[in-house]
């Protein structure tokens, strides 16, 4: 009753001997999932911005100091406004600009409006908002293409 089988159960022999745990920490599929986000991030980062397409008019006017995430309310060529990525009706831009802003009349706007639009427009969408009590209304525009170009800038002429 007392006999074995060769290889079984016999103090540590046979199969498992060769066998240890390995304690190295793979890092291919990490890295290449880094890559893959990375190259996610790089092609997303510049979608992120503003998608309202509008022609914006040339300045020499020297750029003010950058704000934390302004509101911005553009004036397309064909008169439509929008306020950031929505289309709005003058009637209802102060109520959206009221919601949006959580009724601050600090908050920073800033007018995007298209080179061929006509001045009117403009003066009524800035006439609504600084009558609706928003204090801090600024207009965009892009330097001249030159050597002192460098994208787009935020406000007036020079004095």
């Amino acid at each position: 009753m007392g006999a074995q089988l060769a290889g079984k159960g016999g103090h540590g022999r046979g199969k498992r001997r060769g066998y240890r745990a390995m304690a190295e920490i793979n890092m291919t599929p990490f890295i290449d999932v880094m890559l893959v986000l990375l190259i996610v991030f790089m092609v997303a980062a510049p979608l992120l911005t503003v998608g309202v397409p509008v022609d914006l008019p040339k300045t020499n006017a020297a750029p003010l100091e950058a704000q934390k995430d302004p509101l911005f309310v553009t004036v397309q060529s064909d008169g439509r406004v929008y306020v950031q990525e929505t289309a709005v009706e003058m009637g209802n831009m102060v109520a959206l600009l009221i919601a949006v802003t959580n009724n601050n009349p600090e908050a920073r706007i800033l007018v995007r409006g298209d080179a061929k639009i006509a001045y009117g427009k403009m003066l009524e969408v800035m006439g609504t908002m600084s009558a609706a009590g928003f204090k801090k209304v600024g207009l965009v525009a892009e330097m001249p293409n030159g050597p002192t170009a460098a994208g787009p800038r935020v406000g007036g002429a020079k004095r």
